[in-house]
């Protein structure tokens, strides 16, 4: 039974949203629970509108983060299709796009991130793409399958995670694809020349054509179709249809307007949150993509727009709400499913952050752990068809211990005898 004494609300219908209602429950909270989503679909998990339900092999009901049903069974007041337009900090009440205003004791902000635009000439043609919401997905399954039939081409503009699922995607349903990259391997920004490599090759292999070092500048097109795709080095690449995959913005324009302290897009962008998820107001918390919080023990502040981050740090946020001591200090953590290759990575290691990287097995057959390293610290580890080692990465990161290179790289040495305490 539900009673009024107090009520909770919470700004966006993605996972972390989700999951830090089902936690409200599941920790006790009694008081009212809403739940505002701007889309017209349940809550629903993005990996797989690049991965499984983009390739075909997952039907659309398995993107669900619950059934329909358990959201009246929860007792969690639902509004979909129903953006939160303006936040009054003062009277604590959100206003909904239908002008209904709700009022909350305490809110969550899990608003998620919206694909960057192209900004060139071409993109309001009809085959341009994103790839962000379920919608879109949909729209680009369809897509992808009617390219393969016709031996059409599809141009992607960025090789990072999105824009190489996508790739593999596309290949699997037999389209031709070309990935325009300014960088000089895919993943440049992620996991620096070392690896970004065997992505080149892995999709190479695969017959995906890349175009290094170059932009888009224009998208040709004629009766609104798309025609062609060119870059700043003069070059055009035939195209019946345009991914943009060049990263996502945090939404943060509902804090921004109610004054809340955001982080500077140069330094990653986001809401600021401290490690309790609690932004500047006290009664506010933010989570998932849109949360930049400052990390306990890598002693920056960081904002990660994986699964990984929604799942665990929406849970967090709503147990903050509750008045709970948090300190949300998970690794960070993401996964990739390209063709037959399948990846974890655990840790932080931007470009400049490491001195050394460390490879345990075979990297020509794709079965392998790269190891990222600052003078001897674990920053981060990737494991590559590769099972079971996370839990051991992750602790060894934690752990800050000096590590001998060479036993790192040695299979012969198990990992986890490198874990001291």
């Amino acid at each position: 039974m539900v009673d009024a004494h107090q009520t909770f609300v919470i700004v966006g219908g993605g996972l972390a949203g989700a999951k830090a209602a089902e936690t409200l429950r599941s920790e006790g909270f009694t008081g009212r629970v809403i739940l505002i989503c701007d889309e017209r679909d349940h809550p629903y998990e993005r990996p797989p509108l690049s991965k499984g339900y983009l390739t075909g092999q997952d039907d659309r009901d398995s993107v669900f983060v619950h059934e329909p049903a358990w959201y009246a069974q929860a007792d969690i007041e639902l509004h979909l299709g129903q953006p939160a337009v303006h936040l009054d900090r003062e009277n604590r009440s959100v206003r909904l796009g239908d002008g209904t205003r709700i009022h909350y004791d305490r809110l969550l902000l899990a608003t998620g991130a919206e694909p960057r635009r192209l900004d060139i000439p071409g993109t309001g043609l009809a085959g341009v793409h994103h790839l962000r919401r379920l919608a879109h997905a949909e729209r680009l399954r369809g897509v992808l399958a009617s390219l393969g039939r016709d031996n059409g081409h599809l141009v992607i503009a960025g090789a990072g995670w999105i824009g190489l699922e996508v790739a593999a995607a596309a290949r699997g349903y037999g389209a031709e694809v070309t990935v325009v990259e300014s960088e000089p391997t895919p993943l440049h920004t992620v996991l620096g020349p070392e690896l970004g490599q065997l992505f080149t090759d892995l999709h190479s292999e695969h017959g995906v054509r890349f175009h290094f070092g170059a932009r888009l500048t224009e998208i040709a097109g004629q009766d609104g179709m798309v025609l062609a795709a060119r870059t700043d080095d003069g070059e055009e690449h035939p195209a019946h249809d345009v991914l943009a995959a060049i990263g996502a913005a945090p939404r943060t324009a509902l804090a921004e307007a109610a004054g809340l302290a955001l982080v500077d897009r140069a330094d990653g962008g986001g809401i600021a949150v401290d490690a309790s998820l609690r932004t500047s107001d006290p009664h506010i918390f933010a989570a998932g993509d849109v949360a930049a919080a400052e990390h306990p023990w890598l002693g920056t502040r960081l904002r990660v727009e994986h699964w990984a981050n929604a799942l665990n740090s929406g849970p967090a946020a709503a147990r903050a709400m509750l008045g709970q001591e948090v300190s949300y200090d998970r690794v960070p953590y993401f996964f990739s499913d390209q063709y037959d290759v399948g990846l974890e990575y655990s840790g932080y290691a931007p470009p400049g952050s490491y001195d050394q990287v460390v490879c345990r097995g075979d990297v020509g057959k794709r079965e392998f752990i790269a190891f990222w390293l600052s003078e001897g610290r674990l920053l981060a580890g990737m494991n590559v068809n590769v099972w079971d080692v996370t839990g051991t990465i992750q602790s060894l990161i934690r752990s800050g211990t000096r590590l001998d290179a060479d036993a790192l790289a040695d299979p012969g040495v198990p990992l986890d005898s490198l874990i001291t305490t």
